[in-house]
């Protein structure tokens, strides 16, 4: 038997060790941080803004990647009995995050682009479409994709001329007709979060489409319960605010979807009844509820690698994070007011960073990591996202180099 998951003592003490009240920078300085030692030591003297993008790793991953490799070299073949407790737990802890009524809702993707095609590839006839000018670059990618192969019908809503985008204007695009409707709930390149989705989702449904939700930016960034949201399908992963890297993607169903009514050509050998007895019925038979939604052999280790940061998020509690990160951000904002500089939307309809606009938007970026601040651009937005490994002299530091570089762009 090869080594089994590492106890999360370090994680659960230093969770404990906070305290059940509010979370405070010296207590997360005091507690947290040390599991961070790693990246923290390898980033010293750079202030990392760009926790939206790509979060920061734990100590702890590298161990449980390592826990991985070890079935690997230990059992062989044998092995997949780790692994496949790997994949479940993976399941369990995203559920758990979700707030899904079961493990098998929540189906293992590579990539929230695979995930969006599972769904499209449910559909033997060509569908209509409705989504958003602000979707992530591989949604809309693959959607044009789709529709330039006459796969889809596709239907693109607009944003206002101040970049926001509004639920009524998808409505209305919708027509009588619309069969899908893929939708952030935080844009990837404003942070506007769309917090009327529950509502929308039950009138788009009620014409008689489906809605599929990107929720990339919103899990682990405030509390979110897809049941009650009640869309179909939902779509993300734990590349940025769950620490987990790439590869660690989902997507959850519905559980009225799981009935064996709906069928994704995107399947494989674990998708069978019973994948290990190496059977081939014909017509084939598939695995009842989510399980029916899995591929072919999957990478393993993206699900130990995605453990630490969901042991964490999970721990230290959504409401908790969010709470503290509105705090960074109402200070980011006010230093930023404070400096005249432009801020987009809201403190009460953000995610979990703030975007500016700027023509020059790259270009302040790449000045700000020559000023040992690294932040990203998207689109003529300027973004910045504090987490809990940030502090208050780090984002006031960071305001005042953001200032000594704008008046060049």
């Amino acid at each position: 038997m090869c080594a089994r998951r590492l106890v999360v003592s370090e994680i659960e003490q230093a969770v404990r060790a906070l305290g059940v009240g509010p979370l405070t920078e010296a207590g997360l300085i005091s507690h947290i941080h040390p599991l961070f030692s790693r990246v923290l030591r390898h980033s010293a003297g750079e202030i990392y803004l760009a926790n939206h993008s790509l979060g920061r790793p734990l100590d702890r991953t590298a161990q449980d990647v390592a826990t991985g490799l070890d079935c690997w070299y230990q059992r062989m073949d044998e092995a997949w009995e780790d692994w496949q407790g790997a994949i479940h737990g993976f399941r369990e802890q995203m559920a758990q995050l979700l707030q899904a009524p079961r493990a098998d809702c929540v189906v293992p993707k590579a990539s929230a682009g695979q995930a969006l095609r599972a769904v499209l590839n449910c559909y033997d006839q060509k569908i209509q479409v409705v989504t958003t000018r602000g979707e992530f670059n591989s949604i809309d990618f693959i959607l044009k994709v789709y529709a330039q192969r006459d796969r889809i019908a596709l239907t693109f809503v607009e944003p206002d001329q101040e970049g926001h985008y509004h639920l009524e204007d998808v409505l209305t695009a919708m027509g009588e007709h619309t069969d899908l409707v893929v939708i952030s709930m935080v844009m990837f390149v404003t942070g506007q979060r769309l917090a009327d989705l529950k509502q929308f989702t039950r009138a788009a449904q009620d014409r008689g489409a489906r809605v599929l939700v990107d929720l990339y930016h919103a899990v682990g960034v405030f509390p979110v319960e897809v049941e009650a949201l009640g869309a179909d399908f939902v779509i993300g992963g734990c590349y940025k605010y769950l620490r987990g890297g790439p590869g660690a993607c989902w997507l959850y169903l519905h559980p009225r979807h799981l009935d064996g009514s709906l069928v994704s050509l995107d399947t494989g050998w674990f998708a069978q009844e019973a994948p290990f007895a190496f059977q081939r019925p014909s017509p084939p038979r598939f695995a009842r509820g989510g399980d029916a939604f899995l591929e072919s052999t999957t990478a393993i280790l993206p699900f130990y690698q995605a453990r630490a940061g969901l042991d964490l998020t999970l721990a230290l509690g959504v409401e908790r994070l969010r709470t503290y990160s509105l705090g960074q951000l109402s200070r980011l904002r006010e230093r930023l007011a404070g400096r005249a500089i432009k801020v987009f939307g809201s403190l009460t309809d953000c995610g979990a960073f703030v975007a500016i606009p700027h023509p020059e938007a790259a270009k302040l970026s790449q000045r700000l990591a020559a000023q040992g601040v690294r932040t990203d651009a998207r689109e003529g937005y300027l973004r910045l996202g504090p987490d809990i490994l940030n502090t208050e002299e780090e984002i006031d530091t960071a305001v005042d180099r953001l200032v000594t570089v704008w008046e060049g762009c």
